[in-house]
């Protein structure tokens, strides 16, 4: 299952959810809409992230706190999802915002004309905003890692769920009142 991570500057939240969804998904380079893997078994997961006014770079506390909490961070860049050299032929299955509407911020929206494309919410608090004190900034990348984790956990069993019940799954996970 192929997501997309999107947020406005791709510089922190949406970089870590890519990493650690590639860490823990798995390697695969095969969509569940390949028929070999879905016949396989496999319950793969392959994540880009973009931005709709990427910064350019990725947040350096967000290289610092993935590499402490043992994630590869080769490779990981900020994008645009218009850029074609990078998105190169990815077609995601899942589109997942991560912007934190409580606080205020605007999502970028998704206007992709994918077929039986999936498009999910995850609030997520951005760690980057408050970093003058160091052991807070730490506690709240500490903790943003942690539900992503928790997301993408859920993610790799609903990636292995028949067709039939994988819809229902996702838009769980997207439940506003979802457990965290």
């Amino acid at each position: 299952m192929n997501v997309l991570y999107i947020c406005t500057h791709n510089r922190c939240r949406s970089a870590l959810s890519e990493a650690i969804t590639n860490q823990l998904g798995g390697s695969s380079k095969k969509s569940l809409n390949n028929e070999s893997e879905k016949s396989s078994g496999q319950s793969r997961l392959i994540a880009k992230s973009a931005g709709s006014a990427p910064s350019g770079q990725v947040h350096p506390l967000t290289l610092k706190y993935l590499d402490e909490a043992g994630y590869s961070i080769k490779g990981l860049t900020s994008n645009s999802w218009e850029d074609q050299e990078y998105m190169g032929d990815f077609v995601p299955d899942i589109v997942i915002t991560v912007c934190d509407n409580a606080a205020g911020e605007a999502c970028p929206l998704w206007l992709g004309d994918i077929p039986k494309l999936h498009k999910l919410h995850w609030g997520l608090t951005d760690p980057s905003k408050d970093t003058e004190d160091e052991a807070v900034t730490a506690e709240n990348f500490r903790k943003t890692i942690h539900q992503i984790e928790q997301r993408v956990a859920e993610l790799i069993n609903i990636a292995a769920l028949p067709d039939s019940e994988r819809l229902a799954a996702l838009n769980a996970l997207a439940n506003p009142i979802h457990k965290q």
